[in-house]
């Protein structure tokens, strides 16, 4: 008979989680389950999380991958990792309320990437072909764009002119430094943006990870499968020295087997009640009790509102509630209060 898994530690790395688009895009698809009768529709999943994505489907939301999909005048909103420019358009034209949630960081590498084509450059595009991400950005100037996901593929690369790199935000560290290590090499004169493509959630989460992973016997990574930073963190364990490494998005996916200590870190499209489930499923696995400890590396303070449309369609039927029913107008818009309320939480009240 084997023994019984033995885990000495839990360590729940910090920051983790939601980052600040994955909040803002969470809250506005809520808000707007709240103020328009079902269905509501979702141009791709929300966020890369089937959990989260399962919970709006419950609430009332259709997600689509066509826009023709829609019906004219139904409520929509754009995904938070970005929408090709035709896709914004079509979405406009439907007749309904349109809200798009774009990821500001996202919004930042479109931009780059009209300013640079316009401007006459080649732009070498590091992304995971068929991501959602990387469907919306090369699709912003797609006679420019060259998408890389190899070095190998980046040697192959043969342009003319001037030649610009962009990245996917969700990408990690280690692929991003090589292939543009590769890429400075062959393009010597090649323009790169002031600041690093790669959104800082991503960075912190793999820096966070990357300074403890080390010291693990076990890194389990929650988030799903579908979820490029997510799967960037499960890399950056393996690389870093971590001797076994798991991707897991749900309790009923973690193995009995896990001893020793466990650090724990999860994608930014993970919600914390999926955290805890597996904590608390490790521990009841384990035949010992286990302690549970918090390491924090970073802190993090970003914030993103709810985009302007959005905004300012909640304050006004706030504003309309409250003179119906006789009483003042809130010196607090419900849009204001965002930012103290926690997508987490919005999720678990959403049903």
């Amino acid at each position: 008979m084997s023994p019984s898994p033995n885990v000495s530690e839990i360590v729940l790395v910090e920051p983790r989680g939601f980052c600040a688009g994955v909040e803002m895009a969470i809250k506005a698809l809520a808000w707007m389950v709240r103020s328009f009768p079902a269905p509501v529709y979702c141009y791709h999943e929300i966020v890369h999380n089937q959990i989260v994505v399962d919970r709006f489907v419950a609430a009332g939301v259709i997600f689509v991958n066509d826009i023709a999909e829609v019906p004219h005048g139904a409520p929509l909103m754009l995904s938070a990792h970005g929408s090709a420019p035709e896709v914004v358009a079509a979405a406009k034209a439907n007749g309904g309320f349109v809200v798009d949630a774009v990821c500001p960081l996202v919004t930042k590498v479109h931009h780059e990437a009209k300013v640079r084509a316009g401007k006459g450059f080649q732009i070498i595009y590091i992304g995971h072909e068929g991501h959602d991400e990387a469907v919306g950005t090369m699709a912003v100037a797609p006679e420019s764009m060259h998408l890389v996901e190899t070095v190998e593929q980046v040697n192959e690369l043969e342009l003319d002119g001037p030649v610009a790199l962009l990245a996917q935000t969700t990408l990690s560290h280690f692929d991003w430094a090589n292939l543009q290590e590769a890429a400075q090499a062959k393009f010597p004169e090649m323009w790169v943006p002031g600041h690093s493509d790669l959104c800082y959630a991503t960075t912190n989460r793999q820096s966070a990870l990357k300074t403890v992973s080390g010291e693990a016997d076990v890194v389990v990574v929650v988030g799903s499968e579908n979820s490029s930073n997510t799967v960037a963190l499960a890399k950056v364990a393996s690389v870093t020295g971590a001797p076994r490494v798991l991707r897991i998005n749900t309790a009923a996916e973690v193995p009995a087997d896990l001893s020793g200590r466990v650090i724990v870190t999860s994608g930014a499209s993970a919600p914390d009640e999926l955290v805890l489930a597996i904590v608390a499923q490790i521990t009841t696995n384990s035949a010992n009790e286990v302690d549970v400890t918090v390491t924090r590396v970073i802190t993090e303070d970003e914030y993103f509102p709810l985009p302007r449309g959005l905004r300012d369609f909640v304050n006004s039927v706030a504003a309309v509630w409250a003179y119906a029913l006789g009483a003042p107008v809130p010196v607090a818009s419900p849009a204001a209060e965002d930012r103290t309320t926690s997508a987490s939480d919005i999720l678990q009240n959403l049903v």
